[in-house]
């Protein structure tokens, strides 16, 4: 399903017309009408005012994926983070590396989860 098909899946629930939409939004009209017509897809920087108005996640516009806990089938991490650092090296990693890394983490979290489990 395209993000403009979402869009008007939930104008329809909330029951708001493409002018309600334009004016809360601040888009045209008539740029709204084209993602109608042509199948055409919201510019990136109009996602964030869009999700406000239709009160749903950034996640599911895009996606479809419903925020249910930690549980998205996709993370957004910041590059500048511990993680974000950490998933920048593991890409630069070879196979092999990154074979012996899984296995490293794996074996740490069974050994976490039996000291956490024994207190």
């Amino acid at each position: 399903m395209l993000i403009s098909q979402r869009i008007f899946l939930r104008l329809n629930e909330m029951g708001l017309s493409q002018k309600d939409f334009s004016e809360r939004t601040g888009i045209p009209q008539s740029t709204i009408s084209e993602w109608k017509k042509k199948g055409t897809n919201p510019s990136s920087e109009k996602i964030m005012v869009i999700c406000n108005v239709l009160e749903v996640s950034p996640e599911w516009l895009l996606s479809g994926a419903e925020i249910k806990g930690n549980n998205l089938p996709v993370f957004v991490i910041d590059k500048e983070s511990e993680e974000g650092e950490m998933i920048e090296g593991f890409n630069r990693m070879t196979p092999e590396a990154k074979a012996k890394l899984v296995g490293y983490m794996e074996a740490l979290i069974e050994m976490d989860k039996r000291l956490r489990d024994s207190r």
